[in-house]
């Protein structure tokens, strides 16, 4: 049995484009030949066994009229040969051609008992001839190329034989016959085999590619998730620090200065509302119904850095910053990243620096690069260096080619330190 599921599948898919293309207009007479090639070699995939029993059966009818007829006496070596051998010859050579797809060779070499109980009676058959020459078609489109030397050897050996056995008659013709008739038959199973081949590779070029698309576009899914992790992570952990330390500070100032304990909270409803914005922003990206609300990225300007050190004051840290160069001349990726980091390490100290802790942030850029430093005089724990914050900052680092240094100061001074170094662009260079 040939073919299966997967295979019918993609007959019946081949066979509704012909029913679209059919419907679009009849096309020129070569459309229409290969428009009907098609459609036999679709009928002979899907029902292989309907196909073969009725070439059977067109071969067996076609020698029984010869047979009848008498018409093949006229043509043999031997016109008085026994009946009995054409009739077993036609039999045999017609039953033995279903068989040709799966071991063409071997058929070959079943019907060469037929053939040569033929050569040796001199009976001339031209279903005989008609079998093996379908059987030669096959032996070409589905073996290799070597097959076909046996095979041109295997059809003469009657031939050899009937020259023998019948000296009289003109051998030569029927030797030039029988080389012409393998040629051309030959070479259109090679023509078949080579068109088939052709069309496998296209069709598996076609899965290939869209093999590749699909993973490409799981990549970029994932590189944006992957992003968006990143920005809700340093937006979210560093306003919630924010959070923290307000609370805590004005929770330890509701006792003795209610001023500052409400002034706390009205930071803390701000710091909140900033987080919620940004929040909202990020997730309109990932709605596909409603566009989502662009804002710019915060930078290396004034307000940005501003508004990011007044809140890490605001939540009880004490932050010294300067500045040196034309820091918003650097290009938009690079001020995110300088930003990104800062933020990272100041709630990192936030977090893990402890009481009375300081922070100092120095900028500077120059024509090659620009670098950021963010040192601490807090305690230095392991837990500083954990989580996602850091591996989310050598990210970003590694997006322009820079490098982040990450570690403990040495004693006697003590505190954390870290390092960004961006090289610029040639274009983005004074």
């Amino acid at each position: 049995m040939r073919g299966g599921g997967g295979r019918s599948t993609e007959v019946r898919a081949e066979a509704r484009a012909e029913k679209r293309a059919d419907a679009a207009g009849s096309g020129s007479l070569t459309q229409l030949i290969n428009r009907a090639a098609r459609r036999i070699s679709a009928f002979d995939t899907s029902h292989p066994l309907a196909w073969d029993l009725l070439l059977t059966g067109c071969l067996l009818i076609g020698g029984t009229v010869d047979l009848l007829s008498g018409g093949w006496r006229s043509v043999a070596p031997n016109p008085d040969g026994p009946l009995w051998a054409a009739v077993v010859c036609t039999v045999g050579c017609s039953l033995a051609v279903p068989h040709r797809r799966t071991r063409p060779l071997e058929t070959l070499l079943a019907t060469l008992p037929f053939a040569l109980l033929l050569a040796w009676s001199g009976a001339g058959l031209q279903v005989a001839v008609f079998c093996q020459l379908i059987v030669v078609f096959n032996i070409a489109l589905r073996l290799p190329m070597r097959q076909l030397a046996l095979t041109a050897v295997l059809l003469n050996v009657p031939l050899a034989v009937g020259a023998a056995r019948f000296p009289e008659d003109n051998w030569v013709i029927a030797f030039q016959s029988s080389l012409t008739s393998f040629v051309v038959v030959a070479l259109l199973g090679i023509v078949m085999r080579t068109r088939q081949e052709y069309t496998a590779s296209l069709r598996e070029r076609a899965k290939q590619l869209e093999i590749e698309r699909d993973q490409q576009a799981q990549l970029a899914a994932a590189a944006e998730r992957t992003r968006i992790a990143r920005e809700m992570h340093d937006i979210l952990g560093h306003n919630l620090s924010v959070i923290t330390g307000l609370a805590d500070g004005g929770s330890y100032a509701a006792k003795k200065n209610p001023q500052r304990a409400t002034e706390a909270l009205h930071a803390i409803a701000t710091t909140s509302r900033q987080a919620l914005t940004e929040l909202r922003r990020l997730l309109g990206i990932l709605q596909n119904d409603a566009p989502a609300e662009l804002t710019p990225q915060p930078g290396l300007g004034d307000s940005d850095l501003g508004q990011l050190i007044d809140g890490v004051r605001a939540a009880g840290l004490r932050v010294h910053i300067t500045a040196t160069g034309d820091l918003e001349a650097v290009t938009t990726g690079r001020q995110l990243t300088v930003y990104r980091v800062i933020q990272e390490a100041l709630t990192n100290t936030l977090k893990h620096a402890g009481p009375n802790a300081t922070a100092r942030v120095t900028l500077s850029r120059t024509p090659e690069s620009v670098t950021a430093e963010i040192t601490d005089t807090g305690r230095a724990t392991e837990s500083s260096a954990g989580g996602h914050g850091i591996t989310g900052m050598r990210e970003r680092t590694a997006l322009y080619a820079g490098t982040l240094d990450v570690g403990p100061l040495p004693p006697p001074a003590g505190g954390w330190r870290v390092h960004l170094h961006l090289p610029n662009d040639e274009d983005d260079r004074l």
